[in-house]
């Protein structure tokens, strides 16, 4: 990809400005937070407010990785239902995550209004669809679950979906109000103008290539000089290198495709008449939402194969075909995917690699919240609150088994199923 290249549509329409900072020489901070996405601006923000020197080091620009090519579904938990989260973690610790995550969208949209970012935010929830009678089932059982824990969840019969969405091709679906939708990239480079205001220092174009500790110190070297600093954050997830060897053995990495329309104008007012976000039950996901301009952007799981001109290209017309054959034919001015790390149990980790050194990883394709959750949870560790206060237990790296042939599948699967979509 050429240097200056836009990576989604979201890098051509975010209205907040690009944020550009070198590095010249060798510095001295309390936290040096390698990756400029989500979870670094997050950090960096949290913790300069909290007094801390912070600095951020991007390879490329801000929101190069996952943030900037993301869905930008605002959402309010997991992918799993609520009963697995117990499961998984435990009552006490499951229903803190739960409750924590319950809270995010409306922690993110308040910074949004306090910074005044301009991301274009909606606040008119998302539906979870049913892309099936079972997939309808699922909803029934999680609906059942957060309705029980008090929260603001509606499980909408096929009528009432259609009526919300444009299209009777759905069996039903779950309506969170408490989510919404963004411009991802514009949240992204609005969080970077938060910190820098707050005092946190961003470095772009800076790839941080070696990690050393140093009388009690950490040394981060990149190409254009040394950052020495008490605390690391690694905010790098679906998008880690072999900076710190084992990290990305430790999830499946996947791909997220989506395609955008030119603006449809008058034509699409029937679709997502709320915009609210969407996506489905389907094992291989499906998702669509509108923008701000009357965009339709439409996704699913893997690679753009063929850019805007070609199979995935041919994949976007038939589904917005099957789902709305009043539109005609439509143009697409756009095609982009992003990297997801997806865990083995569904679940986001949180890694002590050493002394003074954090990672969270595995967001499993929900990164504005759980991203921004962990920004501050980091600040809060690194200015004095315990391990015990992160959203999840501190737990050591476990590289997945059959890491490569996993993802070797799931790419030749997710392209299978554009092609038998795309007839």
């Amino acid at each position: 990809m050429p240097e200056n290249e836009a990576i989604s549509l979201w890098d051509m329409s975010a209205a907040e400005p690009v944020h550009d900072g070198g590095l010249d020489g060798d510095l001295t901070c309390d936290v040096a937070i390698v990756g400029g996405g989500f979870t670094g601006l997050s950090t960096a923000l949290h913790g300069a407010e909290a007094g801390m020197n912070c600095q951020v080091l991007e390879a490329q620009h801000v929101g190069y990785g996952g943030s900037g090519r993301n869905v930008g579904l605002v959402n309010a938990g997991l992918w799993l239902p609520p009963q697995d989260v117990h499961d998984r973690l435990g009552k006490a610790k499951g229903s803190e995550l739960i409750d924590r995550l319950g809270k995010m969208p409306e922690y993110v949209f308040d910074l949004i209004e306090k910074h005044q970012i301009q991301c274009e935010a909606t606040r008119t929830g998302t539906i979870h669809a049913a892309h099936s009678a079972k997939g309808f089932d699922d909803l029934a059982r999680r609906a059942q679950e957060w309705q029980r824990l008090g929260a603001p969840v509606d499980l909408l019969g096929a009528e009432e979906v259609a009526r919300k969405t444009g299209t009777s091709k759905f069996f039903g679906g779950l309506l969170d109000h408490r989510a919404g939708t963004i411009n991802p990239m514009g949240y992204a480079r609005g969080l970077a103008r938060a910190a820098t205001s707050a005092g946190a220092k961003i470095s772009t174009g800076v790839r941080v290539t070696k990690l050393s500790r140093q009388g009690g110190l950490w040394k981060v070297k990149t190409g254009r000089g040394t950052v020495t600093a008490k605390y690391v954050v690694l905010g790098t997830n679906a998008y880690s290198d072999d900076l710190w060897p084992g990290l990305r053995q430790t999830y499946t990495m996947i791909h997220f495709f989506q395609l955008s329309t030119e603006p449809l104008g008058d034509r699409a007012n029937h679709i997502l008449p709320e915009r609210q976000g969407l996506w489905d039950t389907n094992p291989i996901m499906f998702s669509l939402r509108r923008d701000a301009f009357g965009r339709l952007i439409i996704g699913s799981m893997g690679a753009v194969h063929g850019g805007k001109h070609g199979l995935s290209r041919r994949w976007a017309e038939k589904n917005l075909a099957r789902l709305f054959p009043e539109l005609g034919k439509v143009e697409f001015d756009n095609a982009w995917h992003g990297q997801i790390a997806m865990t083995p149990d569904h679940l986001f980790h949180i890694h002590r690699l050493a002394d003074g050194l954090y990672t969270p990883v595995g967001y499993n394709g929900r990164g504005i919240t759980t991203g921004t959750m962990f920004g501050k949870a980091l600040a809060g560790l690194i200015t004095g609150a315990g391990e015990d206060t992160l959203p999840v237990p501190v737990t050591p790296l476990e590289p997945v088994s059959n890491r490569t042939l996993k993802t070797r599948f799931y790419h030749t699967a997710f392209a299978a199923n554009q092609l038998i979509k795309s007839f």
